[in-house]
């Protein structure tokens, strides 16, 4: 019999960043600046929540986002996700 990890406050919160459409516009940027894409390229609005909980998955090296809840590293690397986003949050608010 195999266990089952169960999802706790970091999985709801992956799942949470998932659904946030701005996340998914980050992504957007993020995958047009690491490939030089224009938005022509690469439209704002590609990213789907499929697309963030693959992100998050691969990122943090799990295969679902309920390992994140028992694995440190995972943890720190959405914690480190998040961080990146809420700066690009506060950068565009900024003029110039």
């Amino acid at each position: 019999m195999t266990s089952t990890l169960k999802g706790g406050p970091q999985s709801k919160r992956a799942a949470a960043v998932g659904r946030n459409p701005r996340f998914r516009l980050y992504l957007d940027y993020r995958r047009r600046r690491a490939n030089g894409l224009s938005t022509s390229q690469l439209p704002d609005g590609t990213h789907s929540e499929q697309d963030v909980a693959d992100f998050i998955r691969s990122a943090c090296s799990v295969s679902s986002r309920a390992e994140i809840d028992h694995n440190d590293r995972a943890r720190a690397m959405l914690d480190r996700i998040v961080a990146d986003y809420q700066r690009w949050e506060r950068q565009q608010g900024r003029v110039g």
